[in-house]
């Protein structure tokens, strides 16, 4: 072996050899892997503040809809507190920081679903205006599903769908910023229905078998409000008939409040079902437009003739 290679091989050997370099008071310096693994630190979205609550308002929901049939008080107390549950999440989002796709997704659609199960109980506490009821349900449920598409297709993964121009829509932007407005108009489109829900168990006007018995009505008949009638399970094959059901529920609260309830939020209920047409319009709009540029685009890459 030759004197070259020798010098060659300890010169590598010493280099091996050498310790990390180290900073002015003789510490290792940091590497870029180790800055890297402080920096990507996991973060258990499913477990932020807001989601939680959002959780929490699933389980109110769900209590709610157990007590509907029969219990007006404790399910209207019940999704209430889920409803107004929903103004703390946004604030706890904002407070720590929090705000996700998923916990924005899982707010509209915890809205969607309980809102749309109180319509069904009001189809069926009313057989003869179901077909509006079903009517606000697709309303609502198409409204959103295709502003929330439109956004995220048109806007990108990032764009929330509360974020929108002022150019596109003076009235969606109007809805959307203010933080007050949204409130109101949401709160108090489920008051009006939470109104009719009370209603349901409080107005001849509305329940036609709420009525009191006429005078000279013979007791022990099938007249439906009669404080002498039969047990409903005497009468019904099964208790949970929607006849046993609109029976059992008669004259069990007085109507005033749930009509001045019912009065107060329906010109809100209306400006709101008003501004879901809007925006079933403006995201249909969108999605067109971005139909005809990618038809463009093909056009001029003469993939279409």
């Amino acid at each position: 072996m030759s004197v070259r290679t020798r010098r060659q091989i300890a010169r590598t050997a010493a280099a091996e050899d050498k310790p990390t370099p180290s900073t002015t008071n003789g510490s290792p310096r940091s590497r870029p892997s180790d800055k890297i693994a402080k920096d990507d630190q996991y973060e258990n979205i499913f477990l932020f503040w807001p989601n939680l609550v959002g959780y929490a308002r699933v389980v109110l929901a769900i209590a709610s809809l157990y007590y509907m049939p029969l219990h007006p008080r404790t399910c209207s107390f019940l999704y209430s507190i889920s409803c107004l549950l929903d103004a703390l999440d946004g604030y706890l989002a904002r407070l720590f920081h929090q705000s996700t796709t998923f916990g924005s997704v899982l707010d509209m659609v915890t809205d969607r679903c309980t809102t749309a199960c109180l319509l069904v109980f009001l189809s069926s506490a009313w057989p003869r205006w179901s077909i509006i009821f079903q009517g606000l349900i697709s309303l609502d449920l198409a409204s959103h599903y295709m502003h929330m598409y439109a956004t995220l297709s048109m806007g990108g993964s990032g764009h929330s769908h509360k974020k929108v121009d002022e150019s596109r829509s003076w009235i969606l932007h109007q809805y959307y910023t203010s933080r007050t407005v949204l409130f109101i108009f949401c709160a108090l489109n489920e008051l009006f229905f939470i109104g009719l829900y009370l209603l349901s168990f409080s107005s001849p006007i509305l329940s036609p078998s709420l009525l009191q018995p006429t005078p000279g009505s013979q007791p022990l008949t099938a007249q439906p409000g009669n404080p002498a009638h039969q047990a409903p399970s005497t009468l019904f094959a099964s208790p949970w008939s929607a006849g046993a059901l609109e029976m059992a529920r008669a004259n069990k609260l007085d109507s005033t409040i749930p009509w001045i309830i019912t009065a107060v939020s329906a010109p809100v209920m209306a400006a709101k079902q008003f501004i879901n047409v809007v925006q079933l319009i403006k995201a249909s709009n969108w999605l067109a437009e971005g139909d005809l540029a990618k038809r463009k685009a093909d056009r001029a890459e003469g993939k279409l003739a």
